[in-house]
């Protein structure tokens, strides 16, 4: 059973595979230029989508066709390429077009969170004691869609 229906995940999928960069069957930079097949981007993009409708970790949506490996291997390649802003800013377009953002009254707001593990963006928190600590901050319109998010250093 599909998370989504294939009316609503086909133009997704659609939208979401313009982004990505085209890439052959193999990996042209393996040393021994041989290796097994890469997992297609459309069955990753469905196991994150699955994970994204269900709430769940990869490890409980992994399947013997897709490890929670290649998983999150994909989305961390993904991030890099900032696939997840461009994907935002055209999900807020078509948004905007289809029901119309409330850009009349706009909310900010932001908590400070422990960051045991550091990290590039955990920063030295003044409300606890001086630890470690990450502060997000969130964007939302006046229907509390969120426009944007920052995190820096606490």
């Amino acid at each position: 059973m599909p998370a989504l229906p294939s009316c609503l995940l086909e133009p997704l999928w659609d939208q979401f595979a313009a982004l990505l960069p085209a890439r052959g069957e193999f990996a042209a930079d393996h040393p021994l230029g041989c290796h097994r097949r890469r997992i297609a981007d459309r069955t990753v993009f469905e196991h994150i989508v699955l994970a994204l409708v269900h709430g769940s970790g990869y490890e409980r949506i992994s399947t013997s066709g897709c490890s929670d490996r290649t998983i999150r291997r994909r989305v961390n390649e993904w991030a890099v390429l900032g696939i997840s802003e461009k994907v935002h800013a055209i999900a807020l377009e078509a948004y905007d077009r289809m029901i119309g953002l409330g850009l009349d009254e706009i909310s900010v707001d932001g908590c400070i969170t422990k960051a045991p593990s550091g990290g590039e963006k955990a920063g030295r928190s003044p409300v606890d004691r001086g630890k470690q600590g990450l502060k997000r901050s969130v964007a939302s319109d006046a229907c509390g869609v969120p426009l944007g998010i920052v995190s820096d250093g606490a």
